[in-house]
């Protein structure tokens, strides 16, 4: 009992020593930024554009009341940190992906991704490159979506294809505060040899 309540005081302490210094050094921020007006307010005065938000570390710590912007906002020099994310939607195109079809066929099939960050607090906090991972984890879909289709399907059914990929990819960017706005097939591209066999069959 005694080791427990020994813990809990240790605890209690570790717990607060940060607190007291984050107090002593925003305080001592706050009177730099004082003694030294007006000449602070370029370190103190920030401004962030309709399509940006800024998200605010504070020794650290996440700053409460969520991601500032568009405007004006003030940060304490030596104590704040902030990131800018861009909350405009941005457009990637998947690079052709060799997928075997559920038929054993060999297709290169590329395809365009719509996304956008709707949390910026998330996209900074919770992924380390929110975009990258994203464009990532869209390549990988696209390999395991059409994986599962034969080659008459692929062909025939991009619209499904496309919806079930963006379900995917929100399920999956959600947490990184990321929403996936659309999800286009491109192309697909089947090899030759097999493309002259579809001809000549036709033919026939």
């Amino acid at each position: 009992m005694a080791h427990s309540d020994k813990d809990s005081q240790e605890k209690q302490a570790c717990e607060e020593g940060p607190g007291i210094c984050a107090m002593m050094l925003t305080i001592f921020s706050l009177f730099l930024i004082v003694i030294s007006l007006p000449l602070s307010l370029f370190c103190v005065v920030k401004v962030v554009q309709e399509y940006e938000r800024a998200v605010i570390f504070r020794l650290g710590h996440l700053l409460t009341g969520g991601a500032r912007g568009p405007g004006v906002f003030f940060v304490i020099p030596c104590v704040d940190v902030y990131e800018k994310v861009d909350m405009r939607s941005q457009t990637y195109e998947i690079p052709p992906q060799e997928i075997l079809t559920k038929d054993s066929v060999t297709v290169f099939v590329n395809a365009i991704m719509y996304y956008k960050v709707a949390n910026a607090i998330h996209a900074v906090a919770n992924v380390d490159d929110y975009s990258g991972s994203a464009r990532l984890l869209a390549a990988t879909t696209l390999r395991n979506v059409l994986g599962t289709l034969t080659l008459g399907d692929i062909l025939c059914q991009r619209e499904s294809i496309a919806k079930e990929m963006k379900e995917t990819l929100d399920e999956g960017t959600e947490p990184w505060g990321v929403m996936v706005e659309r999800v286009e097939v491109k192309d697909v591209r089947v090899p030759e040899q097999l493309q002259r066999a579809m001809a000549a069959e036709a033919e026939a």
